[in-house]
């Protein structure tokens, strides 16, 4: 049976701490924006790497076409190799295209890429499939040579490679 002295105790007691822990709550925490952010201007766009010099020399190499839309970017990555590391019916005797896709980030000269590897259409790779799946992330170092080639260095084992820029996007964020 509800007595009026019960709301009274509820009023001093219940009532402060409510708004205490509203208050904390509210003031420690902040809402994402609903929409992807911008990115970088620059990079806006459809990019090809040029032809790897030197390639017939060796026994692995890779080339990246990049697309980047806002903070987003999907990367497409052909690789050659001489050397069998798993079955053919996953590297297409010697060549092979993986895809990942996920959120940049550049800080100075440094591009943070992390996503995941993907499907052709860019659907998440199931586990247990052929070549690499899960998390997809890279550090690179990136260099604006003009307004449509840029130079992308990794870590030590990378060689340095440019990027021509094949065609501009305009950033539309979208929701997320």
């Amino acid at each position: 049976m509800f007595k009026p002295r019960d709301t009274f105790r509820f009023l001093l007691t219940g009532f402060p701490l409510l708004f205490l822990a509203l208050g904390l709550a509210l003031s420690g925490c902040h809402i994402n924006p609903a929409v992807q952010g911008s990115g970088e201007a620059y990079l806006q766009g459809q990019w090809q790497q040029d032809s790897l010099a030197g390639r017939e020399k060796l026994l692995t190499y890779a080339s990246a076409d990049f697309t980047f839309t806002c903070d987003s970017f999907y990367v497409r990555i052909n690789t050659t190799t001489k050397v069998k590391y798993v079955a053919d019916s996953c590297m297409g005797k010697g060549q092979w295209t993986e895809y990942a896709k996920g959120h940049y980030e550049q800080k100075n000269d440094t591009l943070h890429l992390k996503g995941l590897f993907c499907n052709a259409d860019y659907s998440i790779k199931s586990p247990g499939t052929c070549l690499r799946v899960g998390v997809y992330e890279d550090f690179l170092r990136v260099t604006k040579k003009t307004d449509s080639v840029i130079q992308l260095s990794g870590s030590a084992d990378m060689i340095p490679v440019d990027l021509h820029l094949i065609k501009r996007i305009a950033c539309n964020p979208k929701p997320l």
